[in-house]
């Protein structure tokens, strides 16, 4: 059988030719989608239903098996000689391209509307690639295409009862962009053809993939290269030119890098930290930024939820509603650390029973502290919409809020290790070896961000509630001992 060129495969032919080349005929070199990603995708899905909404008379053709996916274009064809005005998920092929639909509209005849679904909150570049794909392969089918839009999130939508779908979709036109792009889309075709076709993988480097995906593919050639420790992969902010100029000065490796290398200012201090073998320490800075605190202090950390369409009112698509926080307080310098948590269990809006809870936990004195402060803030904001009787306690907490991040960002406190990071899961590791995530069932909030709605929201896992509402508790917990334990490194300091 004739190997096809999907649009998803033009796509990361654009991305680095090897990525095409290894789903083609070394797949199982490239890494596997992970559950984060794939929870990405269905969410996708979950808004076609209400993009399709908006094209009433619709017939859904789509495949369940490979043999349906291998009929589909007979399907589709059909489908228009039967007088289908509106088709989702048909099948087109032209030799070897060939690309499923979102929505196609007959207009007259051979003359259609090309419409693409996507989950984003507007219609990006990468869209008008992906539909000038689409436009070519029908043209090269008989069809003539007037009109092309993405139906995308509007983001702006608040939900207020059952879901409009024509509010929380926005339509936009992108026709002529997508007709200026028939000349460069006839080029990389006929490229991504010959590539496909080749026995050997082409150049894997990083310097061949596009500008918008290096960082992707960064990391993909990290995984099948694997690289040592300190390697010039290693470097924080990497783009194109830098790795080229490296590679051309044959540096490998961090460390060898010169002091007259042109580098970002976040780079060059890490290239510092590594030669020197020590961290770097504004001692001075710390001190005062240290001593700007009063007691008690409150460490604390918000696990959230979140969702292309909302599952409360008073929610936009997308916007982070806490359902879990932990709060590690220290009353004074040398007093015992005590502990308060709160994490929501049904399916109910948590924001009024978690704000309760907020309120008997923190007094309404003392210092705050929250790693990536303006996260924190913006939950504090929304949660003095939804719940607003409390919005004055949310606003005079937001002013006592102070970023315990500030002297990793600020560069204040740099290792080598921290690999440009002031992540905390980059820094604890560094500072405080005893404390890992890598040792929990849940280690990432990405993670407890999906189990629990899965587990809670949408019923998946009823054998797996209980293990992940305490997996969930003992890392909302970890993270704020890690912010605590981080303090104390740098009080010693």
């Amino acid at each position: 059988m004739m190997m096809q060129l999907s649009k998803s495969d033009y796509m990361l032919y654009l991305a680095h030719p090897a990525w095409l080349w290894m789903k083609k005929h070394a797949k199982t070199l490239l890494p596997a989608i992970d559950p984060a990603t794939q929870a990405i995708f269905d969410t996708g899905h979950e808004f076609e239903q209400y993009a399709e909404a908006l094209f009433p008379s619709g017939v859904t053709l789509g495949f369940s098996d490979y043999d349906e996916y291998l009929s589909l274009p007979e399907r589709t064809t059909r489908a228009l000689d039967d007088g289908i005005l509106t088709i989702f998920q048909g099948r087109f092929e032209h030799e070897q391209l060939t690309f499923i639909c979102d929505v196609i509209q007959v207009v007259d005849g051979k003359e259609i509307d090309l419409i693409e679904i996507k989950s984003s909150t507007s219609a990006k570049p990468e869209h008008i690639t992906d539909l000038a794909f689409q436009m070519f392969v029908l043209e090269k089918c008989g069809y003539t295409v007037r009109n092309v839009a993405v139906v995308h999130v509007n983001n702006q939508y608040v939900r207020n009862g059952e879901i409009d779908a024509k509010q929380i979709t926005f339509r936009t036109d992108v026709t002529d962009a997508v007709k200026a792009a028939k000349d460069f889309t006839i080029t990389k075709i006929d490229e991504a053809l010959e590539t496909m076709s080749l026995t050997e993988c082409p150049d894997a480097s990083p310097l061949h993939a596009s500008t918008k995906s290096f960082g992707d593919w960064l990391q993909i050639y990290k995984h099948l290269k694997n690289p040592k420790a300190g390697s010039i992969y290693d470097l924080c902010q990497m783009d194109a030119k830098t790795l080229s100029n490296l590679q051309q000065n044959n540096i490998t490796h961090v460390k060898d890098i010169p002091p007259d290398f042109v580098l970002k200012p976040k780079q060059r201090l890490q290239v510092e930290a590594l030669r020197q073998g020590r961290p770097t320490i504004s001692k001075d800075k710390i001190k005062s930024f240290l001593d700007s605190f009063s007691y008690p202090l409150y460490f604390y950390d918000y696990e959230t939820l979140s969702s292309l369409v909302p599952y409360f009112d008073g929610l936009k698509p997308y916007q982070q509603l806490p359902f879990q926080y932990s709060i590690h307080i220290l009353d004074s310098p040398d007093a015992e650390l005590r502990h308060e948590e709160f994490l929501h269990r049904d399916s109910a809006n948590p924001a009024e029973a978690l704000t309760k809870s907020l309120v008997s936990h923190i007094g309404d004195e003392g210092t705050v502290l929250a790693w990536n402060m303006g996260f924190e803030k913006s939950c504090n904001t929304l949660l003095g919409t939804i719940v607003p009787e409390y919005a004055d306690f949310y606003s005079k907490l937001n002013e006592r809020i102070v970023d315990l991040m500030i002297p990793f960002s600020q560069n204040w406190y740099v290792d080598a290790d921290f690999c440009g990071s002031a992540s905390i899961k980059k820094v604890l590791p560094v500072l405080v070896p005893s404390l890992s995530h890598k040792d929990l069932d849940i280690s990432d909030g990405s993670s407890a961000q999906r189990l629990w709605m899965e587990a809670i929201l949408d019923g998946k896992r009823p054998d797996e509630k209980e293990k992940i509402l305490n997996d969930l508790l003992d890392y909302c917990k970890l993270d704020t001992l890690a912010m605590v334990e981080i303090f104390n490194v740098l009080r010693k300091i």
